[in-house]
């Protein structure tokens, strides 16, 4: 049936406009027919899993009318449609996101399961790209709820371009939209209530969309949701009036064709205009697949909301609202239906071919390799039997049919040839590494690790002052010289922090560039994101290193990944900065290193001994492209320092250790507070003619990226590993890379020793923390004991 550019009315008086009514019923059953695709792709063992959008079309491609450039969208499994309709996704790339494949897949090059979509915020070499004029997908995360905290951030970014006035690549003056998406079972996680909460109180243009099926997989709305129903969960955030910090919430039925029409006009209106977040509560929807290719919904639904759903399914109502209006007839639409299912699965087909290519070549290539061997050997033969039956699959299968003939390919036959195999494998699994282990961090051009190193220098008269007073100069010249630094957390604002590093500083720059947010760690690290992702270089600050573990979803799941998953599209080069060691008792003296170096790879762990040193520090990562978590001493904020006379401008190396006290007979690698311990128990040592060589890693993610360890080890031949970690933690760490990674085992004539904290946690007053945590003494008893193995007479008495 042609297409007519005619607008029709129907008999109440309304207008619709036919074209654009037919082009949304054909991409309603294109995402209706691909995600029969999908599940026919899983069951024949084409794909590993399959999640997807049927029963969810009409409202999405009634959200696309309204998403305009600029826009940014914040989405978790279900969002092809709203892809497709903004010509973000075709069925080929959704289908090779299905496959995982590599070069077929642009939102994540193959590196996560299906129903993940991310647009690119980065060019190929390496710059930031314009955003005004793009439709803009951030990049989804697996575990639910995870991606609002980092659309909070984002969302903020446009409140603070509003009230700056700032047109750039990123924001025309913060006249964009953030539209987030969750499930209604997802609206029970505690994050969308805290990311919720902080989104009425700093008044962002954000929406929250919950499409609610009546299902979190299998349990029911009303065991999950306090009256069965968000939107009236949530009715005291309703706003009486446009001062209160508050929202608006729509409810809106899901296949009703008219309402969500107005509904998403209004909601996108005045979430645009106002800056004031809203809630689009979407329900009476289906979901006529069950929640997965992993299980079935007929397994907990009842017969009369199975009936239901077939009744009230979207596409059904749409069809239904489209000839009720003389849109167009049935069997119009029939006909179509039949013209698109073949369309598709032709596509689904010619997309699998593609996908395939290049594993018919590899299989090929290594067929090929395998008849050059003796066809005799039971391993060539097996080999050659098992390739056979391999059909369809990954380069893995075949690399598995390789190696097994390697290992058992008898010495006595052709090694030449089978040289050109094992050249053959060692290609293929550095094209895998190629594949999926690249981009964790920025390239060299844009890494921290890169940037020119400065030194401190002091004045002749530079004045020795507190640790706090060095770090509040800094963050003073760092403002005023770089617009797009802002720092925000808890107490950070007004009162300038608990150790007051930014006393003053709120008011002299404005509550924009400082201010105070609520107790909510989780949040406060994805608005740093967020914010870090449309040109804002934050530092968000988490106020003691024992909390951290409630943003460490955001930190491992979110910010460690982005760059990664996306395979260099997206970024975030967020500060998180955090203060921890030694003060007083379990929650605030902690130094969890094991728990963040084992879910923090791809952020910089950085850990000053001073507040000099976290300055420098800060200066090295503004001038690069990554995050990094900075852990300030908590006990060194009233420790005297001299201040630099160049704050604005020295840095400190990443990965880069620092000797600071040249010696002969031991090694002490150490880190943070533990360098004050180190040192005293260095100073003693002395007196006992014992030549300590102390070194501070001074970053522990990079870590000693020029061997300066093992290079002290071959002068003394023994080490120490110190820190206030658990046992088996951070010193574990710290010997792994020294002694196996850069081969520092070679050198050592003593056992390796670690010094560490308890396994329980630090406990209350001095003589908790005595008991806890390591000290001077601790380091001085291990390292004589070290000694007495050389020269019994002279230290086995000491202890």
């Amino acid at each position: 049936m042609a297409v007519l550019e005619t607008v029709k009315k129907s008999s109440a008086g309304r207008r619709f406009n036919r074209k654009e009514l037919m082009r949304y019923l054909k991409l309603a059953f294109e995402s209706r027919l691909i995600s029969k695709s999908i599940r026919s792709e899983v069951l024949t063992g084409k794909a590993k899993f399959g999640i997807e959008s049927a029963g969810k079309e009409l409202w999405q491609i009634v959200l696309a009318k309204y998403f305009q450039e600029g826009d940014y969208y914040s989405g978790y499994y279900r969002d092809q449609t709203f892809l497709m309709a903004k010509d973000l996704a075709t069925p080929e790339s959704i289908l090779m996101n299905l496959y995982g494949d590599v070069d077929g897949d642009p939102y994540n090059s193959g590196r996560l399961m299906n129903g993940h979509f991310a647009t690119p915020f980065i060019g190929q070499q390496d710059e930031y790209l314009t955003l005004t004029n793009k439709y803009n997908i951030s990049a989804a995360l697996s575990p639910l709820a995870g991606h609002l905290p980092k659309a909070l951030g984002l969302a903020l970014s446009s409140k603070l371009y509003r009230n700056r006035g700032i047109v750039n690549d990123y924001s025309q003056a913060g006249n964009e939209v953030v539209v987030t998406v969750i499930g209604d079972g997802t609206a029970a996680e505690g994050i969308f209530y805290e990311t919720f909460n902080a989104a009425c109180v700093e008044q962002v243009p954000m929406i929250f969309v919950v499409q609610d099926d009546g299902y979190g997989i299998s349990v029911p709305t009303e065991l999950q949701t306090s009256k069965g129903s968000i939107s009236d969960a949530l009715a005291g955030f309703q706003r009486m009036n446009k001062n209160e910090r508050a929202c608006e919430i729509y409810k809106v039925r899901g296949w009703n064709y008219e309402e969500l029409n107005q509904t998403f006009r209004d909601a996108m209106n005045v979430c645009r205009s106002e800056s004031v977040p809203v809630l689009i509560h979407v329900h009476e929807l289906t979901q006529l697949n069950g929640h997965s290719t992993s299980g079935s919904h007929e397994r907990y639904k009842t017969k009369e909301r199975l009936d239901w759903e077939q009744e009230m399914d979207c596409l059904l109502q749409f069809e239904r609202f489209l000839i009720d209006n003389n849109i167009t007839t049935k069997n119009d639409i029939d006909d179509l239906k039949i013209t698109w299912a073949k369309e598709i699965a032709t596509i689904t087909k010619q997309t699998w071919k593609k996908h395939q290519r290049p594993f018919n070549d590899a299989k090929a290539e290594l067929g090929g390799l395998l008849m050059q061997l003796d066809q005799d050997v039971d391993a060539v033969a097996s080999a050659t039997s098992r390739m056979r039956l391999i059909h369809h699959g990954a380069l893995a299968k075949l690399m598995t049919v390789a190696a097994d003939v390697i290992m058992r390919y008898p010495n006595d036959y052709n090694q030449e040839q089978l040289s050109t195999l094992k050249n053959w494998y060692i290609e293929q699994k550095e094209y895998l590494s190629q594949t999926y282990g690249t981009n964790l961090q920025a390239s060299a051009d844009v890494s921290p690790t890169s940037v020119a190193v400065v030194k401190a220098t002091y004045a002749d008269d530079a004045p020795m002052v507190k640790g706090y007073e060095v770090l509040n100069a800094f963050f003073d010249q760092l403002l005023e010289r770089n617009d797009s630094a802002v720092a925000f957390g808890e107490d950070l604002g007004k009162i300038g922090g608990v150790n007051q590093c930014f006393a003053g500083l709120q008011k002299k720059y404005g509550v924009d560039r400082v201010w105070d947010t609520g107790i909510r760690e989780w949040t406060i690290v994805g608005e740093g994101i967020g914010l870090s992702m449309r040109g804002f270089r934050p530092i968000a600050e988490i106020q003691y290193l024992d909390y951290l573990v409630y943003a460490l979803p955001a930190l491992t799941d979110e910010l460690a990944t982005l760059r990664w998953r996306t395979n260099n599209r997206q970024a975030a080069p967020v500060i998180i900065r955090t203060r921890g060691h030694r003060l007083e008792g379990i929650w605030h003296s902690g130094s969890p290193m094991s728990m963040l170096l084992g879910s923090l790879r791809g952020v910089h762990l950085l850990t000053p001994r001073n507040m000099t040193q976290a300055a420098g520090m800060y200066n090295t990562l503004m001038q690069g492209d990554d995050p990094a978590v900075l852990i300030e001493c908590l006990n060194g904020y009233r420790k005297k320092e001299m201040m630099p006379d160049n704050l604005d401008t020295f840095t400190v190396p990443l990965g880069s250790p620092e000797i600071l006290r040249e010696g002969s007979d031991v090694t002490i690698v150490t880190y943070g507070s533990c360098v004050t311990e180190a040192e005293s128990a260095a100073t003693f040592l002395e007196d006992h003619d014992v030549d300590v060589e102390l070194i501070d890693v001074q970053t522990l993610l990079p870590f000693d990226i020029e061997s300066t360890i093992v290079q002290s080890l071959k002068k003394t031949n023994k080490v120490i590993f110190l820190d206030e970690d658990v046992p088996g933690g951070g010193t574990a760490y710290m010997m792994q890379k020294v002694l196996e990674e850069q081969g520092g085992y070679d050198y050592l004539d003593a056992q390796p020793v670690t010094i560490t904290s308890t396994e329980h946690r630090t406990a209350y007053g001095d003589n908790g923390n005595m008991q806890s945590k390591p000290h001077a003494i601790d380091v001085v008893e291990e390292v004589l004991k070290m000694m007495a193995e050389y020269q019994p007479a002279k230290y086995s008495a000491m202890f």
